[in-house]
């Protein structure tokens, strides 16, 4: 539980730095390209005594790790976008319950924890009610001021294409996760492997962001600012003891990702809504409202079995 209650936290600490960065004028492009360099020092300092680190091009798993490290850093620029127009709890919802796609994969395609055939009703209505809640978490409305007849009034507005970030997150996060439960199921045997495949993947994200900062400097949109790279610090040491905690907690859990997905997002959830009321005052509708309570009934009801051995 220990590496699971870490995971959370660091989580967290991930959807608060890119709330900040706007604040104190941080280009959360060039941090987020940063960070993984930052990402892979860590991991490096963390290799288990007597392992070096290299990339065997000749092994499958090697390609599948770099082109996941091309899906995380595609998700982070889908997430912290999210974050800076739609909200932390928002995107911590859609975030986090993208579970449904690792779980369903966990049941029925890699047979961990017993299968498909505990699945039952109440299995199927939380994936129902995680779909309505990615919903019911991204209606937001903006208000504009409108003159009428000398007079100002206050509109609702809609956010037309940003309603879409949450739910990109959602698809990607999920896409990511199956594929880490499918590495960890399939090429992380015993848990001081972890990191040697972390950084593997960590290695496909710097590549991937380099290249695209290279472009768009060439192109004229990008210059290098230093602060950055303070932003690049306070998101990489946190993005990658995320990563490598999770992996930990799925090692300890017998890779049983219906039974560790949904107490990490449960938690993620309502650490993150709770954050964001807290320090950010974010306004939650009643449709937010009840797209939080939707989540937290939904992450329960998918995995009900696993949580009541608890």
């Amino acid at each position: 539980m220990l590496f699971l209650s870490l995971s959370i936290l660091l989580s967290v600490l991930l959807l608060l730095n890119f709330r900040l960065f706007p604040r104190y004028n941080i280009n959360t492009f060039q941090a987020i390209v940063f960070n993984y360099p930052i990402c892979f020092i860590t991991g490096f300092l963390l290799l288990p005594a007597g392992q070096s680190f290299s990339i065997d091009f000749s092994q499958t798993w090697t390609w599948l790790a770099l082109g996941l490290g091309v899906g995380f850093i595609l998700t982070f620029l889908l997430s912290g976008a999210s974050t800076q127009r739609m909200g932390i709890t928002a995107t911590s919802l859609a975030n986090n319950l993208s579970l449904v796609i690792p779980v369903c994969f966990s049941l029925f395609v890699f047979q961990a924890g017993g299968g498909a055939a505990a699945f039952d009703s109440l299995n199927y209505l939380g994936l129902v009610l995680a779909l309505v809640a990615v919903g019911l978490s991204t209606y937001k409305k903006e208000t504009t001021v409108e003159q009428t007849a000398g007079e100002a009034s206050l509109r609702p507005k809609r956010l037309g294409l940003s309603t879409l970030l949450p739910v990109a997150v959602f698809l990607f996060y999920g896409a990511t996760n199956t594929m880490i439960n499918y590495m960890n199921l399939r090429y992380i045997p015993s848990a001081d492997k972890t990191v040697q495949v972390t950084l593997t993947m960590v290695v496909g994200a710097v590549a991937a962001g380099l290249l695209m900062l290279l472009l768009r400097i060439i192109q004229g949109k990008e210059r290098i600012q230093l602060r950055s790279l303070v932003g690049a610090v306070t998101l990489g040491v946190p993005n990658f003891l995320s990563f490598y905690t999770l992996l930990l907690a799925l090692s300890a859990f017998g890779s049983n990702g219906a039974f560790v997905y949904p107490l990490y997002n449960i938690g993620v959830i309502l650490l993150a809504a709770l954050v964001a009321a807290l320090f950010f005052r974010e306004h939650l509708s009643t449709a937010n409202k009840i797209g939080l309570a939707l989540a937290v009934v939904a992450i329960g009801l998918i995995s009900w079995q696993e949580l009541a051995k608890i």
